[in-house]
C-alpha cells in the first residue's frame, strides 16, 4: 500500500474510533439535547401550558412520543426558554381552585434578564382586621422594605382569606406556579416574609406548605396567635417548621407583640430543633423602622439558605390528606401501624419549666381535636430510615440526583425493613411530577410506595 494510501486509511480509522466518544461529548455539553421533532413539540406544548392541570394532559403527549428517560430528564432540566417579559409593578389577580379571587402585585426588577434566575420573596402585609374585600391596597411597590435585587410579590389578605387559611396556601402556590411560567425564576431561593399579621401568617405557612419555599422570615409577628380559638383548627403543628430556616424580628417596645412575649416562644421552637435566627431589637416598636439596619442581614441570610430540592432529612405532621407532602414525603393513609414510634418529639410540648411563660395553663401550644400522622425520614445514600406514628402508608418520590437506581434502594421503617430492591425509572413518573411542580431542581424518577400494615 502506497505511503498516501495508508495514511489517508489511518485517518479513517481514527475518525471511526473517535465519533462514538466525540457524539457522546457533543451530547453532555449541547445545551439542547438533540431529540425529534416530535419530542421537541411536544415539550413546546408542555412549557406553553397555563397551569399544572394543563401540562398534566400535555404530559401524556411527550410520552407517546417514546422519549426516552435521559433526555426527557435533560430537558425537563434546562426548562422552558424565556423571553423579555413586563418589568415594574405589574397588578395581577388569579382565581384559586376553591373559586375565591385574588389579586397580587409583582414587582420586577428594570433590568430583568431571561438568561438570568431570580431570587423571589413574598412579603405578606398585617392589618388583615381592617380589610374587609380583596381589592389592592397602595401601588403595589414594595416600598421601604427593598433589599437585594429581585422579585417581589405582594398578595393580598382580607378577613374572609386571612393568612392563616387553606385558601391562601392555594394562592401563593398558584403565584408560584404562575411567576415561574413567564420568569426564569430560582426556585431554590424563594422565600416567604411578612409584618405583623403577614408574619404571623409566615409561621402558619412554613407549618402547612414547606416544599416550594427555601425560608420563612417573620417581622413582627407571634406564633401564639395562631392559638386564638377561631384559628386553631387543630392542623396546626410547630414540628413542621423544623424543615426550613427562619429569621425573625421582634421589637421591645412593640405594643402587640413585645419579646416579653414573644421570646419565650422562639427559645422554645430553637431547643425543639427549629433554625432560627432572632434579631431583637430592644427600643423597635410596631413598625420597620430597624429595616436599614437589618436589611444586609436579612438578605445575607436568604443568599446563605437556599433551598435543598431533596434534603436527607424531613419531618413532616398531618391530621388530613389535603397537605400532606414535604418534598419528597407524602403521606398516604393515617392511622395506628403495628411497630411505630409510641412517642417523637414534638415541639407542640412546652416543658414544664417553661409553660409559665408561654402560657397561663399547662398544656400544648395547639390543640390536637383528631388524631394527627407524622412520618420523620432520614436518608443515606440509597437508604431510607423511617421513624412513624399515625401513618400506616406514604410515598417516596425517588430524585435521579439522589438516588443510584442502579443499586437496590433500601426502606427501613420503625427498625423493620419494609422494602429492598431495585427500582426501575419511570419517564411517565417523571413527567407526572414535572407538571405538578413545575420545577427544574426538583424531579423524580419513581415513586415508591410504603404499606406499613402488611
Amino acid at each position: 500500500m502506497r505511503p498516501a494510501r495508508f495514511a489517508r486509511c489511518l485517518i479513517a480509522l481514527a475518525l471511526v474510533v473517535a465519533l462514538p466518544s466525540a457524539f457522546a461529548q457533543s451530547r453532555a455539553t449541547d445545551p439542547q439535547p438533540p431529540a425529534g421533532a416530535g419530542v421537541a413539540a411536544a415539550f413546546a406544548k408542555f412549557w406553553a401550558a397555563d397551569s399544572p392541570a394543563d401540562a398534566a394532559r400535555l404530559a401524556d403527549e411527550i410520552a407517546k412520543t417514546g422519549v426516552t428517560f435521559d433526555d426527557a430528564l435533560r430537558l425537563l432540566k434546562l426548562g422552558r426558554t424565556y423571553t423579555a417579559q413586563p418589568t415594574g409593578v405589574i397588578q395581577l389577580q388569579n382565581r384559586t381552585e376553591d373559586g375565591i379571587e385574588h389579586y397580587y402585585a409583582v414587582n420586577v426588577p428594570p433590568a430583568y434578564d431571561p438568561a438570568r434566575r431570580y431570587q423571589v420573596r413574598f412579603q405578606l402585609h398585617g392589618g388583615i382586621g381592617g380589610r374587609s374585600d380583596n381589592k389592592p391596597r397602595g401601588d403595589g411597590a414594595i416600598g421601604a422594605l427593598a433589599g437585594a435585587e429581585q422579585i417581589y410579590v405582594l398578595p393580598y389578605a382580607w378577613n374572609d382569606a386571612p393568612w392563616w387559611g387553606d385558601d391562601q396556601i392555594l394562592n401563593l402556590n398558584a403565584i408560584v406556579d404562575a411567576l415561574k411560567r413567564k420568569y426564569n425564576i430560582d426556585e431554590n431561593h424563594v422565600v416567604v416574609s411578612g409584618v405583623s399579621d403577614g408574619a404571623t401568617g409566615t409561621y402558619f405557612i412554613a407549618m402547612r406548605d414547606t416544599t416550594p419555599f427555601a425560608s420563612f422570615l417573620p417581622l413582627n409577628g407571634f406564633i401564639g396567635v395562631l392559638s386564638n380559638a377561631e384559628i386553631d383548627d387543630g392542623r396546626i403543628f410547630p414540628s413542621n417548621l423544623r424543615n426550613k430556616p427562619m429569621f425573625v424580628v421582634n421589637g421591645g417596645r412593640d405594643r402587640l407583640y413585645p419579646t416579653s412575649i414573644v421570646e419565650p416562644y422562639t427559645r422554645h421552637l430553637m431547643s425543639a430543633g427549629v433554625e432560627m435566627d432572632y434579631h431583637p431589637q430592644p427600643d423597635g416598636e410596631h413598625n420597620t423602622k430597624w429595616w436599614p439596619e437589618i436589611q444586609d442581614l436579612f438578605e445575607k441570610f436568604v443568599v446563605d439558605h437556599p433551598r435543598n430540592p431533596n434534603p436527607d432529612k424531613l419531618t413532616w405532621q398531618t391530621a388530613d390528606l389535603s397537605h400532606n407532602r414535604a418534598h419528597w414525603l407524602v403521606i398516604d393513609e393515617l392511622g395506628s401501624a403495628p411497630g411505630e414510634a409510641k412517642e417523637l418529639p414534638d415541639a407542640n410540648v412546652v416543658a414544664r419549666s417553661e409553660t409559665a411563660l408561654i402560657a397561663e395553663t399547662e398544656g400544648p401550644m395547639f390543640t390536637r381535636p383528631k388524631p394527627a400522622g407524622r412520618v420523620d425520614l432520614v436518608r443515606s445514600g440509597n437508604t431510607v430510615q423511617a421513624t412513624t406514628r399515625g401513618v400506616t402508608a406514604f410515598t417516596l418520590l425517588l430524585s435521579p440526583d439522589t438516588f443510584d437506581f442502579t443499586q437496590p434502594v433500601k426502606v427501613v421503617a420503625n427498625g423493620r425493613e419494609v422494602f429492598n430492591a431495585r427500582v426501575d425509572r419511570s419517564v411517565a413518573t417523571l413527567l407526572k411530577w414535572a407538571a405538578r411542580d413545575n420545577d427544574r431542581t426538583m424531579l423524580y424518577a419513581a415513586e415508591l410506595h410504603i404499606k406499613l400494615l402488611r
